[in-house]
């Protein structure tokens, strides 16, 4: 169990605190929502939890198979309704892994991928696509 305790701090913005580490993350709205924008807000949080627990996930279970994924990059896209409630409708993930295609069996890390705990977590009515890039032979 982790605890993540923090406070309002004004002008939409808050401060929260990973207990275990004592790290410090702030949060701001949105600049289409009524904020400044000049930090992650609580739905960027959500994309950013999805493309690092798919990252870190794969690199469990290839690490596993004594591949390890260093140089591996991702991008999330995050995509907001249009209509009413404001909600997450879609996180369009890429991933580019380092090495061809065949250094793991086919289509491993795709399905690993898919089933990382953050992906699992997350309203089945948001479109979670990802893309992989292999690096070429």
């Amino acid at each position: 169990m982790v605890k993540i305790s923090g406070k309002y701090e004004k002008d939409l913005r808050c401060d929260a605190v990973h207990e275990p580490s004592g790290t410090h993350l702030a949060t701001d709205a949105p600049v289409d929502n009524q904020g400044k924008g000049e930090s992650f807000s609580p739905t960027d949080l959500v994309a950013t939890a999805l493309v690092t627990c798919i990252a870190t996930t794969m690199a469990i279970f290839a690490r596993r198979r004594g591949v390890e994924l260093d140089g591996l990059r991702y991008e999330v896209t995050k995509e907001m309704s249009t209509d009413a409630p404001r909600r997450i409708v879609k996180l369009a993930t890429t991933i580019w892994v380092p090495f061809p295609a065949g250094c793991l069996p086919e289509g491993y890390l795709e399905k690993i991928a898919e089933s990382c705990p953050v992906h699992q977590s997350l309203n089945p009515q948001i479109e979670k696509p990802i893309t992989f890039h292999y690096a070429s032979a």
